[in-house]
């Protein structure tokens, strides 16, 4: 289980002050898959980096399974459970799909059981597994491939930072189904932050961040009313 306390965190400015992004978010996650949406701006996906170990809050405690991981970098959290998707893939020069995803196994893997991983994100294996990961692949291919990755690693807790961006609508399709099939099989929490109604649409619980805080939160059920219905304070969402 994840839990936040009490995180807040002001961005560093020239003149030593700093820019107050969250304030006092405090959250438990131990279902299957939480969705945290809000109008952009609002300190999302500040909130999952600092979850993921790359951004340091200013103020509160991250706990995992018990274990309090606030001091702990990106390295040191991937190896407790933590993976972390960025909303922007990162590209590989010189190393090749299969490398990367052995890599993220921590495993000697068969380029067979890569393929598998490939296959479950939608990919023709034998198309990408010996390609670099590098400027020939779109935006789309990479966001596959990474969420490969995460399924590879098969951690605890996998934060995704908007995986819908920058993506097709074929692509868009295919990821619904690589989470409902992440849903039934993981043993851990999906956290994803997110704008998209058919994503919020199989979450659990969805939890509103809106000025660095925590607007609203509750079960898909009660949530998606308000927010698809115009109610609530951050009823609008951002389109994709």
């Amino acid at each position: 289980m994840l839990e936040l306390r009490n995180i807040s965190y002001a961005a560093p400015e020239e003149n030593g002050a700093g820019k107050e992004i969250l304030r006092g978010i405090s959250l438990k996650v131990d279902e299957r898959f939480v969705a945290i949406t809000g109008p952009n701006g609002g300190g999302k996906s500040t909130l999952a980096r600092i979850i993921a170990g790359i951004i340091e809050p200013t103020e509160g405690q991250i706990l995992l399974d018990g274990e309090d991981i606030t001091p702990l970098g990106v390295t040191e959290r991937a190896k407790k459970g933590v993976s972390f998707a960025f909303q922007q893939p990162v590209r590989f020069k010189g190393i090749t799909v299969y490398d990367l995803l052995r890599y993220a196994s921590g495993r000697k893997i068969s380029v067979g059981e890569a393929c598998e991983y490939l296959a479950r994100v939608g990919m023709c294996a034998r198309d990408y597994v010996n390609r670099e990961v590098n400027a020939s692949l779109s935006g789309g291919e990479l966001k596959r491939i990474e969420i490969a990755t995460i399924l590879a690693r098969g951690t605890k807790l996998s934060i995704f930072d908007e995986p819908e961006a920058g993506i097709d609508l074929w692509s868009f399709s295919n990821l619904i189904a690589v989470f409902e099939k992440m849903y039934e099989q993981i043993n851990g929490s999906i956290v994803i932050i997110t704008h998209q109604e058919r994503i919020l649409e199989i979450a659990d619980r969805i939890v509103v961040i809106a000025n660095g805080a925590i607007s609203d939160q509750g079960g898909r059920e009660e949530m998606l009313p308000k927010l698809m219905g115009g109610m609530g304070q951050c009823a609008r969402l951002n389109a994709v």
